[in-house]
């Protein structure tokens, strides 16, 4: 047995300073320099906001930082946003983030932004990624959402 281990151990040994070897015989490469992305206008808001990306959840979805495009200080650069945006009458359906930890997601405030007074109104709280606004009557909105195992719906005032 402990012949086997010393052949294993000796093999690895060859095989890494093979390797070594051919890596350094090889064309230098450049460094690759990895940049966040800068902002961008977002797509049917008029040229009012841009956002960036802020972070990415390994196998999971991408929080935004989000400021308005005209220099105008916003309430929205306090926050983190997730990329669902519906635009509705009285302004943008927003979802707000509460945390930006892995292990504390999915933890979302479900917010109205009016952009003409700049102000962020948080709806309800939804603690799960599947959700979505199902229907709106007159000063009323209808939330659906399910996390894998149960589903819910939320009505909202507004």
């Amino acid at each position: 047995m402990a012949t086997f281990g010393l052949i294993f151990v000796g093999l690895t040994y060859v095989f890494s300073a093979l390797s070594r070897l051919l890596t350094s015989l090889g064309p230098d490469q450049e460094k690759v320099h990895v940049h966040k992305t800068d902002w961008e206008i977002l797509p049917q808001t008029n040229g009012l906001l841009e956002a960036k990306v802020h972070k990415q959840i390994m196998f999971g979805p991408t929080c935004f930082q989000i400021r308005r495009a005209d220099g105008v200080p916003s309430v929205l650069e306090d926050h983190y946003f997730g990329s669902k945006i519906k635009f509705i009458e009285e302004g943008m359906i927003l979802e707000k983030w509460n945390a930006t930890d892995s292990k504390l997601l999915p933890d979302f405030d479900i917010c109205l932004y009016d952009p003409d007074s700049d102000a962020l109104t948080a709806l309800t709280n939804i603690k799960c990624f599947d959700w979505h606004l199902s229907e709106r009557k007159e000063k009323e909105l209808h939330f659906k959402w399910f996390d894998g195992t149960q589903g819910g719906e939320v009505n909202v005032a507004i």
